[in-house]
């Protein structure tokens, strides 16, 4: 008997524009509120977009307009502030 090979979901990076596995990409999401905030679990509801597990992509995805487009919203200076503190946790490349 042959097994099928389960799906796995694909999603782009905003700022290097790779395709990858949804579960190797972090995502982020804009609520209701306005607010933009790490979505762990991928399930929150809410307009989303990913983004690499690596520094370099956050940094290119916050210092342009790459996440507000694709979240079509505007960030607060406190809420880009939070994303960055989260960014330098990740891997690589140098800090915002």
């Amino acid at each position: 008997m042959s097994r099928k090979n389960k799906h796995i979901p694909q999603r782009t990076c905003i700022a290097c524009r790779q395709t990858r596995d949804k579960e190797n990409l972090i995502r982020l999401v804009c609520s209701d509120g306005g607010i933009v905030e790490v979505d762990p679990s991928a399930k929150k509801p809410g307009r989303g977009a990913y983004l690499c597990l690596q520094k370099d992509c956050w940094e290119i995805g916050l210092k342009g307009n790459r996440l507000e487009h694709a979240l079509r919203t505007k960030l607060s200076i406190d809420n880009r502030q939070a994303l960055i503190e989260y960014s330098n946790n990740l891997p690589g490349g140098s800090r915002i």
